[in-house]
């Protein structure tokens, strides 16, 4: 399994539609997407504006996959100035 977390600090006037955005990008990743075997978003409760992503796919070339998927790139483009930072980690099951 190949773990990736994410966590995005945001502009908090675009918390409403990145939220939207990000949950149809996890919905679709998990439908569409044969590697990805969860896709978790969460919020902060002292601050929605930070948002964390857990997900597991079978392999990194999964991962990579899902990076190249229509609607990734859609989620990508639409959020790209509300997002604040970035930060990704990588992790492999033991």
């Amino acid at each position: 399994m190949y773990i990736v977390t994410v966590e995005f600090d945001l502009d908090s006037r675009f918390v409403a539609p990145f939220m939207e955005a990000m949950l149809e990008n996890a919905r679709a990743s998990k439908a569409l997407e044969a590697g990805c075997r969860q896709f978790d978003v969460c919020f902060s409760e002292d601050d929605p504006a930070n948002v964390f992503l857990y997900e597991v796919y079978d392999d990194r070339a999964a991962f990579e996959a899902h990076l190249s998927t229509g609607h990734y790139k859609v989620f990508d483009a639409a959020v790209r100035e509300w997002v604040m930072s970035k930060r990704v980690s990588f992790y492999c099951k033991a």
